[in-house]
């Protein structure tokens, strides 16, 4: 899974599989849920994300994996 915010747009992308997304749904403003050619969810798209979730805190809890950060 992986977070990526672009600032000059306020977009938040959340991709939560390596596979791409073909189909899209917005379900509410600006929200939009990408699935892969099988149904299954692949991203988050949130638009006007600085207005919609809190980007100053990211919390990761019981993770079974590794945590990597990548400098910008």
């Amino acid at each position: 899974m992986k977070l990526s915010y672009t600032s000059e747009t306020d977009s938040l992308y959340i991709d939560l599989i390596d596979k791409p997304g073909v189909d899209s749904l917005e379900v509410s403003e600006g929200v939009v849920l990408d699935y892969d050619t099988d149904g299954n969810l692949t991203g988050i798209d949130i638009d006007n994300a600085s207005r919609k979730v809190d980007l100053q805190r990211l919390t990761l809890c019981g993770l079974p994996g590794v945590v990597e950060m990548e400098a910008v």
